[in-house]
């Protein structure tokens, strides 16, 4: 039963949107995700640029934008293992054409990941590089946390500068909450570290497996909801986008029910009490 007190207590609920991410309808197309995401009344859609050529047509992804009336809040860059030859092989050129396509979109946001370790001459220049691109683009680029690869033996360090942004001199940085429980990372704690410079966040889970899993938040032992109420706390105004991985759901309604209960899981907690104020 609520009491008197509970009664009169309001909530404060940030500018933050809620997102989905293309990558969580794999192996359904781009076209899926804005459909989806539609549908479920997501804020927004981030475009993964990834093997789906859709995904890498500018004028296709302008078209299901506007054909579902849903916005575009971000682009992430093709820096995946698999995605390595879409839009050539200069790492550089990725970025400029990925800031080029968030433009067009009315996007704010490049999500990028560190260059893997034998990207020598790419991994060299990167913090500049990214400051230098922000500054010729106007374009926010948000550099994402990684994790060491692990094996049963060994740890491999893949990421040069680094796999943790919060060491390195990047104006702005997504944290990925799968990400977190890979590395063994609190990913409450590294959003405090980080302050200002929080500008995107991949709401999603993990074990903390060697394996990045991307589960539904909530059913991983990340500190989701006490994540999100820090980003309410904060009123933090960028974009939570879900990430998730549904390639293992045996259908269509499945895969939707695991995206319904992601989107539920991140309004519900992207909530904080109110300092100091009361329901009128």
């Amino acid at each position: 039963m609520q009491s008197d007190s509970d009664r009169g207590r309001v909530v404060g609920v940030p500018e933050a949107s809620v997102s989905l991410s293309t990558s969580s309808v794999y192996p359904e197309p781009t076209a899926a995700g804005f459909e989806l995401a539609t549908r479920l009344g997501y804020d927004g859609v981030e475009v993964m640029v990834g093997i789906d050529a859709t995904s890498q047509d500018l004028d296709a992804v302008r078209d299901l934008r506007e054909f579902h009336g849903i916005p575009v809040v971000s682009v992430h860059a093709p820096c995946l293992l698999i995605t390595q030859r879409v839009w050539g092989l200069e790492p550089w050129g990725k970025l400029v054409k990925s800031a080029e396509m968030a433009h067009e979109l009315d996007a704010d946001v490049v999500v990028v990941h560190p260059p893997f370790r034998w990207q020598r001459e790419y991994g060299r220049a990167f913090v500049e590089g990214i400051a230098d691109l922000e500054e010729e683009t106007g374009m926010t680029f948000a550099v994402e946390n990684m994790y060491p690869w692990r094996t049963a033996r060994r740890e491999f360090q893949a990421y040069v500068p680094g796999w943790n942004p919060v060491e390195f001199g990047y104006e702005h940085v997504t944290l990925d909450v799968s990400h977190t429980a890979t590395a063994g990372a609190d990913p409450v704690e590294m959003a405090e570290q980080l302050g200002d410079r929080l500008a995107h966040v991949h709401m999603t889970d993990g074990l903390g497996s060697a394996k990045d899993e991307h589960l539904v938040p909530g059913r991983g032992t990340q500190p989701c909801a006490e994540l999100l109420e820090l980003l309410a706390e904060r009123n933090f105004g960028g974009h939570v986008v879900v990430e998730i991985n549904t390639r293992r759901c045996n259908d269509r309604e499945e895969r939707e029910t695991d995206l319904a209960e992601a989107l539920a899981f991140t309004r519900l907690n992207l909530v904080a009490p109110a300092r100091g104020g009361e329901a009128r």
